[in-house]
């Protein structure tokens, strides 16, 4: 009985990411990703619906549709109404990738540390981020992406950026383009 209301919850809470997790704006992803099911696989996962968190450890992968992302801990926090509020994943880097709407190529994301704001449409990339995007690769210490508007903000470590020797980068902010195909 009591493995069936844990499984029971287990389930809820994975609907719920379900209906919070993707980001809404066709810009970032297929839009039929949506209508996919989610699957998650870790080592572990425990509930604790008192807090309202659900955490999967060890070799983290979920895929809906294009998207696959993948770390060694996920974190899901809920609001006291079982909204999705948060969703942070941790890894070796922590990796994201889903295929945008009429493109063939995928958009790209990692960093040791990521942040899902559901409410915001806003994904947060800390340490050694980066974010790959049709020709574009944006990389920097903090990155954070606004999925509806899809816009991207960047900053660098600025400890690095005043001589600081706690990193082998500049500390700066790098954006490349690369030229179109004709």
């Amino acid at each position: 009985m009591y493995r069936q209301l844990y499984y029971r919850k287990l389930l809820i809470s994975v609907l719920c990411l379900l209906t919070g997790l993707l980001p809404t704006a066709p810009a970032w992803g297929l839009s039929t990703d949506r209508d996919q099911p989610i699957e998650i696989e870790a080592d572990a996962a425990e509930l604790d619906d008192e807090k309202k968190v659900t955490v999967y450890t060890g070799n983290v992968v979920v895929i809906q549709g294009s998207i696959r992302m993948t770390g060694d801990t996920m974190t899901v926090y809920y609001t006291s109404e079982n909204e999705l509020d948060v969703v942070i994943l941790d890894g070796k880097p922590a990796t994201y990738r889903q295929l945008p709407d009429d493109s063939e190529v995928y958009d790209e994301a990692e960093a040791l540390h990521m942040e899902y704001y559901g409410k915001d449409n806003l994904i947060i990339l800390t340490e050694k981020a980066l974010v790959k995007q049709e020709g574009l690769r944006f990389s920097g210490k903090r990155i954070e992406y606004d999925t509806v508007k899809s816009r991207i903000k960047a900053r660098g470590d600025t400890k690095t950026q005043m001589g600081s020797d706690e990193s082998d980068e500049n500390g700066r902010v790098r954006i490349t383009i690369q030229p179109r195909k004709k």
